[in-house]
């Protein structure tokens, strides 16, 4: 039996055009992109799941407020409408904007990551993966063993495995750990949330051995609300009450606001150790712009507020959570596996189970990417070893990831039922037909960030 669609609790009232070009033109661009759906015209795509950042609809209250904008150099009224909404949300002590949340993960590890040092986290995503590494750091993933069964219906599958964190800490020293982190939720593993029971598990672990703990909080009030449905004892609270006790727990934050505050562009780094936030301005001067705008329009910030407050709307949350599960109804129902239970943001699809005669290093998650599009036009992406395979600088040999899968992320108040309708009966399509498709090798991938701008040709 199919989830039930909610209704959206909001109408439309600007919409855009879109339209699905003939087959032979969507095989022209996916050989002009090099079989990269990164690097494809938006205009070829017809269904557009490739991220949920910075993709969803503005609401009218945010699109008045861009016309409030102060466009101030320093210490516009802007960034004061920004901060009132930052200080009564998160309640850190000091905060930046920042363009994006990337610019943030970027800023953090400049002021603490030193080279050959450790991050650990449940799992980190491409761009604080990449910033780790950039600054000769190494992330380290220690989300539970759950997490690497599509399967298990664990009700909180992005946690951090705790006697893995306190046994990596002691072998590798806490001097080598400058900071600790959590995303929640777990992009990485398929949109899982983490409890507020191991919040503060996490973080008494970090308290004990002196290391500052951050948040990666791009999706935080969705979180927030699986606490709400899913932990005893929080199914009373506000979603604002949850975020304010999870983020007491941490010493700051990075957050694309791309995410749960609903906007185009923008991201924060949060902070209480003042030292720190010196350190921060510098930095944020140095490559962003002054602190009060941080690389950001005075309209953006002023939108950055207000989704701020739109993005924990209950309401919103349950509808948007609900055409997540909708979605992985529909296609679990025609027999394409995903990730169980269904995630915050998007649905994961066990591209390595739709494709077993494709290996990890043929890319079968690529290869479903492309045939999505090629089938349907519709763009989703890779999240297995085109993006996180690594080559281990110290025995020289390829860890690949656990899981192959292809994201299909969903943008906020974008997308009605017909159009998940429609990427269901797409991907049945594939299905029907999986055995006759063939892997991919690269003929171009940078070092770092390699899924952006890699091309590649199918073998």
């Amino acid at each position: 039996m199919t989830t039930h669609y909610p209704p959206e609790p909001f109408r439309i009232k600007v919409t855009e055009a879109i339209r699905l070009i003939p087959r032979e033109a969507r095989e022209a661009a996916l050989k002009e992109a090099g079989y990269n759906l990164f690097l494809m015209k938006a205009e070829d795509i017809f269904i557009d799941l490739l991220t949920d950042s910075g993709t969803g609809a503005m609401s009218q209250e945010q699109w008045a407020a861009l016309m409030r904008g102060d466009e101030s150099y320093a210490g516009a009224r802007s960034f004061h409408r920004l901060k009132s909404a930052v200080d009564d949300i998160f309640g850190f002590k000091y905060f930046v904007p920042t363009h994006q949340g990337r610019a943030a993960e970027n800023i953090l590890a400049a002021c603490l990551v030193k080279p050959g040092q450790y991050v650990p986290s449940n799992m980190h995503f491409d761009t604080t993966d990449a910033n780790i590494r950039a600054r000769g750091g190494r992330p380290v993933n220690l989300v539970i063993d759950e997490a690497h069964d599509p399967e298990n219906r664990h009700p909180f599958k992005g946690n951090m495995d705790i006697a893995k964190l306190r046994a990596f800490i002691e072998k590798v020293g806490v001097k080598n750990i400058p900071l600790g982190m959590v995303t929640v939720t777990n992009n990485a593993g398929g949109g899982q949330p983490v409890s507020m029971e191991n919040l503060k598990a996490i973080a008494q672990v970090y308290r004990e051995y002196d290391i500052p703990f951050f948040i990666d909080a791009a999706r935080y009030a969705e979180n927030c609300f699986f606490i709400k449905q899913r932990e005893p004892g929080y199914e009373s609270k506000c979603v604002k009450e949850i975020a304010r006790e999870m983020f007491a727990l941490a010493d700051g934050m990075t957050m694309s606001a791309k995410k749960d505050a609903i906007v185009n562009i923008g991201g924060l780094l949060c902070m209480n150790d003042e030292t720190l936030f010196q350190n921060v301005k510098n930095e944020l001067i140095l490559r962003e712009g002054f602190p009060t705008y941080g690389g950001l329009a005075g309209r953006d910030l002023d939108a950055m507020a207000v989704g701020l407050y739109e993005g924990l709307d209950e309401d919103y949350l349950a509808y948007r959570l609900g055409q997540t599960a909708y979605l992985t109804s529909r296609l679990n129902e025609v027999g394409i596996p995903t990730i169980q239970p269904a995630g915050g943001h998007g649905v994961y699809v066990n591209a390595g189970a739709v494709f077993p005669h494709i290996p990890n290093y043929e890319f079968p998650a690529q290869a479903l990417a492309v045939e999505l599009y090629r089938e349907g036009g519709i763009r989703g992406v890779e999240i297995g070893s085109v993006m996180f395979a690594c080559l281990n600088p110290e025995t020289n040999e390829w860890h690949y990831p656990k899981l192959e899968l292809l994201r299909l992320a969903i943008p906020r108040r974008t997308y009605t039922q017909s159009h998940l309708d429609y990427v269901a009966e797409t991907l049945a399509k594939i299905k029907s037909r999986a055995g006759s498709v063939r892997g991919y090798k690269f003929t171009y991938a940078p070092e770092l960030l390699r899924h952006f701008t890699a091309r590649f040709e199918p073998l």
